[in-house]
């Protein structure tokens, strides 16, 4: 099939329907129509410090779903780049609005017996405004906090497209993210970080969102490539060929910088905890980049600029949970421990398994997270184990075994669901021409742009 009649045919399919539309313009009439009401109540005066810090750290941490864009973007083939990063920058929309009308509300409104936040209470953000708030934002105005929320809430399904990588349906794939935020993302995020959330009352300590957003996506992510299947080039053995390397070497530099905003900003305030954690996630991701091109050298392998990079990242997720926690001689135990462990799932799930986990998310993000999630329990000043604490490791054990089961049972259910209504892979046609083309009928200008040269044999030896 050529190149036109691809162009064509994707030109007569009608996958999406009024209903979207029709959705932003009802929520469009709605805050056209619906008034401010004042927040029900106020926390202290405002913070000058803790209101400008937060500010920068709510634009650091929204700058890193552009960052993994780019980091995605550089690892899949040069015909599906556009589709893997436009997965990324679409949910900077999609979950803005969705975290406006309700999403706020489910993660951090009233609690309804430590599970869910009530819906009505920051509906369309209409009881959000300038005021602090004596449980969220004490200090900050709860306008600030709840973007602040949102930029993670932003970043979570992102980290999951990795999984199902050249081969999901645009259209599915904006469903599937909808409800992944509503039924997996906003649970969680009330458990673990409202006041009243029954994890966080049981005592389970997740600084930045290990738990939160990292296993989740993670765990959503195995759940992902099990339930779309391999891509046809996995199961005929092909190698898969990376279309940019500088890409993700870009994509890293930019999480590596906005996830100072991520965790340091998590101390909600300009603050001795804020300047540790912004230390302690620089520590942990340089370890863990060393750690993993040096494991591969232990093994006979080159260091590569893709090792470097992922080996960074997977230093990132593993101090998350802990980083306002542990000090910076412990970050560079966990960011070691995380790389090494991450490395040898990746090993294993390419030489010992079939699993098309197509950019490694479960191996580096879900169990990096999980690591993390352990060592916060060992490593916690004042309630881990190191300290004396037995209660902490093993509430956090029990805790990673909950929301594991709870992430990926319920992502499978969500992608049953999204699968009744849009299926869920593209066809093998649509697969075989690339996701640029076939989803969005665009693509680089020149697709052997950034094919790499062949390499000299004389250079080589």
């Amino acid at each position: 099939m050529t190149l036109a009649m691809v162009r064509r045919k994707t030109e007569r399919i009608r996958e999406f329907s009024a209903l979207p539309f029709l959705l932003v313009a009802a929520v469009s009439l709605a805050g056209a129509f619906l008034r401010p009401q004042p927040q029900v109540v106020t926390g202290g005066p405002v913070n000058a410090g803790d209101v400008a810090w937060m500010l920068t750290a709510t634009g650091l941490v929204l700058l890193m779903t552009p960052g993994l864009s780019f980091f995605y973007g550089g690892m899949v083939r040069s015909k599906n780049v556009v589709s893997t990063m436009l997965q990324s920058f679409v949910a900077m929309a999609v979950i803005s609005i969705l975290w406006i009308v309700v999403g706020f509300s489910l993660a951090f409104g009233d609690s309804v017996h430590g599970l869910i936040g009530d819906p009505r209470t920051f509906f369309m953000f209409m009881r959000v405004g300038a005021s602090t708030h004596p449980d969220l934002a004490p200090t900050i105005p709860l306008i600030v906090f709840a973007l602040f929320q949102l930029k993670f809430a932003i970043i979570t399904p992102a980290l999951i497209t990795g999984s199902f990588a050249e081969r999901v349906r645009f259209t599915s794939y904006l469903l599937f993210m909808c409800l992944f935020s509503v039924f997996v993302y906003a649970p969680l995020a009330h458990w673990t970080w409202h006041p009243e959330g029954f994890l966080h009352k049981l005592g389970v300590l997740d600084f930045a969102g290990g738990t939160v957003v990292h296993m989740s996506a993670g765990l959503a992510a195995l759940a992902g490539a099990m339930t779309l299947g391999r891509r046809k080039m996995h199961e005929a053995g092909e190698p898969h060929t990376p279309a940019n390397i500088p890409f993700v070497m870009l994509g890293t530099g930019m999480l590596w910088f906005g996830w100072f905003g991520f965790n340091a900003g998590s101390a909600l305030s300009a603050s001795g905890q804020a300047a540790m954690a912004f230390a302690t996630t620089n520590t942990a991701s340089a370890a863990a980049a060393l750690a993993w091109i040096f494991f591969d050298g232990m093994r006979g392998q080159k260091p590569s600029a893709l090792g470097a990079c992922v080996g960074a990242v997977v230093g990132l997720v593993a101090i998350t949970p802990a980083a306002g926690y542990v000090s910076v001689g412990e970050s560079i135990f966990i960011g070691t421990c995380a790389s090494v462990v991450s490395n040898l799932c990746v090993h294993w799930k390419n030489n010992a398994s079939t699993l098309d986990d197509t950019l490694d998310v479960f191996p580096c993000h879900g169990v990096g997270g999980m690591v993390g999630m352990l060592m916060t329990g060992v490593f916690a000043k004042d309630v881990g184990l190191t300290s004396g604490h037995a209660y902490t490791f093993l509430l956090h054990c029990g805790a990673l075994v909950f929301v594991a089961l709870f992430s990926f049972c319920g992502s499978w259910v969500l992608y049953k669901v999204t699968d009744l209504v849009i299926p869920l892979r593209v066809s093998d046609e649509q697969e075989e021409i690339g996701l640029d083309m076939s989803q969005h009928g665009e693509m680089m200008q020149d697709p052997n742009a950034f094919a790499p040269a062949a390499p000299s044999l004389a250079k080589i030896a």
